[in-house]
């Protein structure tokens, strides 16, 4: 979860050392924005994805990112986001549109055939940062 120092979440295993230097002008709003999740917890209101996922993203290393995408995540539904842009857990049905409509563009584009599932994990392993 965020609101500790990047260093300390790099040595948590939550973040790669080069995102946190890359992400190094934004570590006072990453930090308030953890303690202001750590705090509607506390209060009793939840967030997604789970804190476990928040910065699941950045946890490939920067090094080895070939393709970023941006986008929105989490889904509105709890279970549902796992902390990858447009990415829902692989039981999902159906799948969220804006991810069908990627999947769409990506087999228009490269004739890849869309995935059964919409856990994106596999193209974050190849690089993609989502």
């Amino acid at each position: 979860m965020p609101g500790r120092p990047l260093t300390q979440l790099v040595d948590e295993g939550l973040i790669d050392a080069g995102w946190a230097q890359a992400l190094a002008p934004a570590a006072d709003t990453i930090r308030m924005l953890g303690d202001r999740l750590r705090a509607e917890q506390a209060s009793g209101v939840g967030y997604l994805p789970d804190g476990a996922h928040v910065l699941r993203a950045f946890q490939r290393p920067l090094a080895d990112v070939r393709v970023l995408i941006t986008g929105q995540d989490p889904y509105p539904t709890p279970g549902h986001p796992i902390g990858l842009s447009f990415a829902v857990n692989s039981d999902v049905r159906p799948l969220p549109r804006s991810l069908t409509n990627i999947y769409a563009e990506r087999e228009s584009d490269l004739g890849i055939p869309p995935a059964p599932h919409g856990d994106l994990t596999a193209w974050s392993e190849q690089g993609c940062c989502c």
